[in-house]
C-alpha cells in the first residue's frame, strides 16, 4: 500500500473525531472543508493532525529548534490524482496571491499573479442561466493551462451551422464579405481569437456588458471570485484592444463591485491616458425600501479611446426640439433660423475697444474690461452682411447671429438619467413586447442607452462589437442604426432570444428606438457556431446528474475525446479507490480529464479527412470564404 493511502487512512481516523465537520454521514470525505480550514491555520485542526505521530513525522521540519508544519505538502493528499500520470498543477486547488510560488499564507512578500487558468474559458452572460436554466455554462475548474496549450487555443476555430438571415428568412450561408452583419454561437474569447486576422484595427466601437461579479455570476468559492473575475476580464481586454480601430472607443458597463478594479485592470492594458471618463447611468428610478443602507440606482460606463489626444473628439448629442425652439428668424434672414449671443469677450483685448454705432444713431462701447469679439474692419463685414442684431428697433447693444444650420449637438455630459436613455424595467418591457409578453431575459440594456453610445461612438456603416451579447440590444439598434456589427454568445438563449429578436428588426419591430429612427425594417446578418469538439463532452458532463449518465458521457468520451496527457484510461476504469468516490468528485475527474486545449475543431486543420467528413459542402466552403483561403 502506498504511502499516501496509509496517510489518508490515518488523516480519516483523526478527522472523525470532529463528527459530521469533516466527513459525512456517509463516509465522504469533505475535501474542500479540509482544505478552507487548513488554509485558515484552524487550531482545533492543525492540533489534531500534528498530534498524530505519523502526520507529524511525514510533514514537519525541524528549522532552528522550531517544528514548521509543511502544510502546501500536506494539503496535496486531498487532491485525488491515482490515475494521473503525474500531478495536478499546484493552482489546481487555490487561486490568489503569490510570492516566489507560494501563496500569501505562506509569505508575508506579496505579488498579483495571473497563471493561464481555464478562467479564459468561462464565458457566461450575467445570471441567465442559473435564473431561467436555458444553458450550461463551461464550468470553473481553477485549473491552469500551459503556455503552449493556450497558444493553440487560441488558433481560428472551424465554424458550422452557417446561416445567413434576412427579409427572406433563413438560407444556409456559403460564403462572407466585409460588409456582412456577424453572429457567433461559442467561448467569447476564443471566437475573439477566431476573427483576429480577419478585423485586427477595424472595430470602431466596442460595448460590453459582462458579468458584473455579484454573487451568482461566478459559482465557485468566495475566495476565488475576485483574482478569477480580474483574470477573465484581462484575457478579453486584451483582444478586444487588438481589434479596436486606432479612432475607435471601448465602453464597459459595470457595477461598485469591480468597477474600480476594473479602472486599474484596464488601465494596465488600455493605458491610464486613453481613459476618457465614467459614465454615471441611473438604471433604476425608484427606491427599493427593504435595503437597510443604501438602494443602488446607478451603474457606470467607463470609456477609452483607442489613441487619447488633445484631437480627439466624439460625436455631439442631437439637440432636442425645445432646445431648437429656442432659434428664431424674427428678420427673415435666409440662412434661417438663429439666435443672438454676446459680442463681447474678457478680458479685454485693446486693439478690440472701439465705438460702435447703431443703426438707429447710438453709440455703444463695449462693457468695462472687456473688449469686441472680433477687430473694426471684421465686425463692419459681419454687419454689413447681417450677421449682427441690432434689437428690432435697431437701436440695442450689437449681438452675433449664431445660427441653428451651424450648431453641430450638445456635448454629452457624464450624469445620463432614465428619463434621456431609459431604465432596467424599459429594458424590461422592451423585451417581454417582443416574446409576446414573456420574461425571456433577466438583465437587458435599454435600446435608447445603447443608441446613445452608439450615437456619440460611431457613424454609419462604421463595425460595433459585443462579445457579451445576451439579449442583442448591442446588435438591434445597430442594425435600426445603420452599423455593422459583430456579437457573439454562447449560451443556448442565443437560438431562442438573440436570434429571433434580430429577425424580428428585420421584419420591422417597432419597439425600443424603432420610431425615433424611423424604423421599417430591412437588413440581414450572418450566424455561424464555432464546431464543438471536447467542448460538447463537457456541455453533457456539467448537465449529467446521476453515476449512469456520467458513465454514459464517458463511453462516449472514449470514442471521439481528446484527454489531458497525464490521463492513464486503464488505470482510470480500474481503479477501485475511484469508484468509491461521491458523484461530484467522478464528476470533476471526468472534466479534468478533457483536454481543454481541443474544446473546438482548428480550422487549420478543416482539410483533415476526420474533420472534413462532418463538414456540410455549405459550411466547408463558407470557412474558405470567411478565412479568405480559397473553397478546394
Amino acid at each position: 500500500m502506498q504511502v499516501e493511502t496509509k496517510i489518508m487512512q490515518v488523516v480519516r481516523s483523526v478527522l472523525s473525531h470532529f463528527g459530521n465537520k469533516y466527513i459525512d454521514t456517509n463516509g465522504t470525505l469533505k475535501r474542500n472543508k479540509v482544505i478552507e480550514d487548513l488554509d485558515h491555520y484552524d487550531k482545533d485542526l492543525m492540533s489534531a493532525l500534528l498530534a498524530n505521530k505519523m502526520i507529524h513525522d511525514q510533514y514537519t521540519k525541524k528549522i532552528a529548534d522550531t517544528v514548521v508544519f509543511e502544510l502546501n505538502k500536506f494539503i496535496d493528499v486531498f487532491e485525488y490524482k491515482e490515475f494521473w500520470q503525474d500531478s495536478f498543477t499546484k493552482y489546481s486547488n487555490r487561486i490568489g496571491l503569490t510570492v516566489d510560488n507560494r501563496f500569501i499564507n505562506d509569505s508575508d512578500d506579496v505579488v498579483l499573479d495571473f497563471p493561464y487558468k481555464d478562467t479564459v474559458l468561462k464565458a457566461s452572460m450575467n445570471k441567465e442561466d442559473a435564473d431561467q436554466e436555458v444553458g450550461v455554462d463551461e464550468p470553473f475548474l481553477n485549473e491552469t493551462l500551459a503556455y503552449s496549450e493556450i497558444s493553440e487555443l487560441f488558433e481560428p476555430k472551424v465554424l458550422v451551422n452557417a446561416k445567413r438571415y434576412d427579409k427572406n428568412g433563413e438560407q444556409k450561408a456559403t460564403s462572407f464579405n466585409n460588409d456582412d452583419n456577424l453572429i457567433i454561437k461559442g467561448n467569447n474569447l476564443i471566437a475573439l481569437h477566431s476573427i483576429k486576422n480577419k478585423f485586427a484595427g477595424k472595430v470602431k466601437l466596442i460595448y460590453l456588458d459582462p458579468p458584473y461579479n455579484t454573487t451568482k455570476d461566478f459559482d465557485y468559492n468566495d475566495n476565488f471570485t475576485h483574482a478569477a473575475w480580474l483574470t477573465f476580464m484581462k484575457s478579453r481586454l486584451e483582444i478586444a484592444w487588438q481589434l479596436l480601430a486606432d479612432n475607435g472607443t471601448i465602453w464597459i458597463s459595470i457595477d461598485d463591485n469591480e468597477s474600480h478594479y476594473l479602472k486599474v485592470l484596464a488601465d494596465s492594458i488600455f493605458g491610464r491616458q486613453n481613459f476618457l471618463n465614467e459614465i454615471v447611468w441611473q438604471r433604476a428610478y425608484a427606491p427599493i425600501n427593504l435595503k437597510k443602507t443604501f438602494s443602488k440606482s446607478h451603474d457606470y460606463i467607463q470609456v477609452y479611446a483607442k489613441n487619447n489626444s488633445s484631437e480627439k473628439e466624439l460625436n455631439r448629442l442631437p439637440r432636442s426640439q425645445e432646445a431648437n425652439s429656442r432659434y428664431k428668424n424674427p428678420d427673415n434672414d435666409p440662412r434661417g433660423p438663429w439666435q443672438s449671443d454676446n459680442l463681447s469677450v474678457g478680458p479685454a483685448v485693446k486693439e478690440n475697444i472701439y465705438e460702435i454705432t447703431t443703426p438707429s444713431g447710438r453709440k455703444v462701447l463695449p462693457p468695462d474690461g472687456r473688449s469686441w469679439l472680433y477687430p473694426k474692419d471684421k465686425l463692419k463685414e459681419m454687419i454689413n452682411d447681417n450677421k449682427i442684431w441690432f434689437g428690432k428697433d435697431g437701436n440695442n447693444v450689437p449681438r452675433l447671429k449664431r445660427y441653428l444650420s451651424n450648431v453641430k449637438g450638445v456635448v454629452a455630459q457624464t450624469l445620463w438619467t432614465y428619463q434621456e436613455v431609459g431604465h432596467n424595467q424599459d429594458a424590461k418591457r422592451e423585451i417581454k413586447k417582443l416574446f409576446n409578453g414573456k420574461d425571456v431575459f433577466g438583465t437587458p440594456k435599454p435600446e435608447r442607452l445603447i443608441s446613445r453610445i452608439l450615437t456619440l461612438g460611431s457613424n454609419e456603416n462604421d463595425l460595433v462589437l459585443d462579445f457579451f451579447m445576451g439579449s442583442a440590444t448591442t446588435q438591434a439598434v445597430a442594425m435600426k442604426m445603420h452599423r455593422r456589427f459583430i456579437g457573439i454568445e454562447q449560451m443556448d438563449y442565443i437560438n431562442t432570444v438573440s436570434v429571433p429578436r434580430l429577425q424580428k428588426v428585420i421584419a420591422g419591430e417597432q419597439g425600443g428606438i424603432s420610431k425615433n429612427v424611423n424604423w421599417q425594417g430591412g437588413g440581414s446578418f450572418i450566424y455561424a457556431e464555432l464546431m464543438e469538439k471536447n467542448m460538447g463532452y463537457l456541455k453533457d458532463l456539467q448537465k449529467a446528474t446521476t453515476l449512469d449518465e456520467l458513465d454514459s458521457v464517458y463511453q462516449r468520451m472514449k470514442q471521439g475525446a481528446d484527454y489531458d496527457f497525464r490521463v492513464d484510461l486503464k488505470k482510470y476504469e480500474n481503479d477501485s479507490a475511484r469508484k468509491k468516490l461521491s458523484f461530484n468528485e467522478q464528476k470533476n475527474l471526468l472534466l479534468k480529464m478533457l483536454n481543454k486545449n481541443q474544446l473546438y475543431f482548428n480550422e487549420a486543420n478543416i482539410d483533415d479527412a476526420n474533420i472534413r467528413d462532418l463538414l456540410s459542402d455549405s459550411d466547408y466552403q463558407f470557412n474558405k470564404s470567411f478565412y479568405g483561403n480559397g473553397a478546394k
